[in-house]
């Protein structure tokens, strides 16, 4: 590891995957909430023609990228808006002709080989040189800034639009400022995991934040984490396993969901088989049944055995081991 960060294209690469880390899952929230988990694979698309233009015409391929995702993204909420049964066929013209005209663009680029189309298209983060870092670091603190501060109304409009509508809440101007940040986010995020991968930090981490939360704002700070830890974590095993970094990425991300699933399967089960034992007990508690009792929120639990029970509708429930009295 201190090797690994002795070189500059080592530190360069873990601080491009910290701002995509962040700023992926971020957005990647509120898309999950609105059912669009794909649109951000979609912008991928279209900011590939953003990168042929911008490779075609010697400019900087991130800007031009940008230039076309966000473009794209309004695009998607107009067509979205409009209600129209025929949108979902204009919006994968729109994806799939982005992607096609990037290929035939790059191919027109004398300086352009398909090395360079695969890493646009899965990411080469290690490619990432100061430039790039300085643009890609504006752009994350543009996601993050907006994000906290219309965090609420993101959540009001994403959750119910009706709703957000009759409380006298713009949601169109809403809307297309959350698909900006989205078309922002893939360009952050497009030299880290590639274009085609985008989507994947942007919904996983949230997929895995949703089953350990309990509440939003807990569920995006567990989302945030998790796509750090997949992104930083990711790059570090690219480099030790010599792998590409976009798709060890997502492998990782991917990894922690299947863990954390199956933990909570686990969980589930031992609670199950838990409560299952309490509703057996045909001991009867109460102020002499010689069992010492413990207040617990607003109702009393007896302690049998190591374990606390508490009578609920003609049966008990276990409410935990002896040993967790004294924590709580």
């Amino acid at each position: 590891m201190t090797e690994m960060l002795e070189l500059g294209f080592m530190r360069q690469a873990l601080l491009a995957a910290l701002l995509a880390g962040v700023a992926a899952p971020l957005v990647g929230t509120f898309l999950v909430q609105r059912r669009m988990s794909l649109i951000g694979d979609g912008m991928g698309h279209v900011a590939l023609a953003g990168v042929a233009v911008g490779v075609l015409t010697g400019q900087q391929p991130v800007l031009t990228a940008l230039v076309a995702a966000v473009l794209a993204g309004v695009a998607i909420e107009l067509i979205r808006a409009s209600g129209r049964t025929s949108g979902d066929v204009a919006l994968a013209v729109m994806f799939y002709g982005g992607i096609a005209l990037g290929v035939v663009l790059i191919s027109r680029s004398s300086t352009s080989t398909p090395a360079n189309l695969t890493a646009y298209l899965f990411g080469a983060i290690l490619t990432t040189d100061g430039g790039d870092l300085v643009v890609l670091a504006v752009l994350a603190a543009v996601v993050l800034a907006t994000t906290v501060l219309l965090r609420q109304r993101f959540f009001a409009v994403a959750n119910d639009e009706e709703y957000a509508r009759s409380a006298g809440l713009p949601v169109m101007a809403y809307n297309l400022v959350l698909a900006v940040l989205t078309a922002v986010t893939v360009v952050v995020s497009m030299r880290v995991v590639g274009l085609l991968l985008i989507s994947a930090l942007m919904i996983i981490p949230n997929a895995t934040a949703q089953l350990l939360a309990r509440s939003f704002g807990s569920s995006v700070r567990w989302a945030v984490l998790l796509g750090v830890v997949a992104s930083v974590g990711g790059v570090v095993v690219s480099y030790e396993a010599e792998t590409p970094s976009g798709g060890t990425i997502v492998l990782l991300a991917i990894g922690l969901f299947l863990a954390v699933n199956a933990g909570a399967v686990v969980l589930a089960r031992v609670r199950r088989a838990a409560h299952l034992r309490a509703e057996r007990h045909d001991h009867e508690h109460g102020p002499r049944c010689g069992h010492d009792a413990v207040e617990h929120g607003d109702h009393v639990d007896y302690l049998h055995d190591g374990h606390r029970h508490a009578a609920h509708e003609g049966h008990y429930d276990e409410h935990g081991r002896h040993e967790e009295v004294g924590t709580r």
